[in-house]
């Protein structure tokens, strides 16, 4: 399995309002005045974006939206899901950004910290499905919900990337039952019972059970 194979086609999975998270981030930079972008204004400026350690490179869209809310264009010299070697080099040239200079400074810190994170994620998320292949498993590696808040599109998508599974991915999307909640129901079979009656005949219901009667009492 070629973990960036057809790694661009993820994009394809985003929600259709994913760029309002990018905005988001925006806004949330710059609440107010932008006092730095004032000082350099509009003249034209070339950035030159470099990646100073080997890994997976994974935050393509998300970086492509944020220069895309502020006016700015980025040509990729490496593909999304591709392996950074810096073969003896302290740096490797990744991509350039065009545009005026407020609008790079504007997007900069954002897309880097973006790019940064999601890369993080999809490189040690690469390294584990390889461990995993080359000590023979062959299930699924996967991530959890345990995301940074606010950050969980990047996060999750970036395990796609990786040739990682993203488990669920929110509370909606499958059914699991631990210790708190057979707890708080009172038994593993009433909790059970009462989350096939909510959550219907399509969709998956993982019970953590104790022992194996326990098990057997969750089927």
């Amino acid at each position: 399995f070629d973990l960036a194979m057809e790694a661009d086609c993820f994009e394809d999975l985003l929600p259709p309002e994913w760029k309002a998270v990018v905005h988001g981030w925006l806004r949330e930079d710059t609440p107010a005045f932008d006092v730095g972008g004032f000082v350099v204004g509009n003249k034209p400026e070339v950035a030159h974006l470099y990646a100073k350690s080997p890994g997976m490179l994974c935050g393509v869209p998300f970086v492509n939206a944020v220069f895309e809310a502020c006016g700015c264009e980025v040509e990729w010299l490496a593909s999304e899901g591709s392996m950074i070697d810096l073969s003896g080099e302290k740096k490797l040239h990744v991509a350039t950004v065009r545009g005026p200079a407020r609008k790079l400074l504007l997007g900069e810190r954002t897309a880097l910290n973006t790019l940064s994170r999601a890369s993080g994620v999809a490189t040690r998320a690469a390294t584990a499905v390889r461990n995993a292949r080359a000590a023979g498993w062959m299930g699924a590696v996967a991530g959890t919900r345990k995301t940074t808040p606010g950050f969980r599109l990047v996060e999750k998508y970036a395990l796609l990337v990786a040739g990682a599974d993203t488990h669920r991915y929110d509370l909606s999307h499958m059914v699991m039952l631990k210790d708190n909640h057979i707890w708080s129901a009172g038994s593993i079979t009433h909790a059970v019972a009462k989350a096939r009656r909510a959550a219907g005949f399509s969709t998956k219901i993982e019970v953590e059970a104790g022992t194996p009667p326990g098990g057997g009492r969750a089927g």
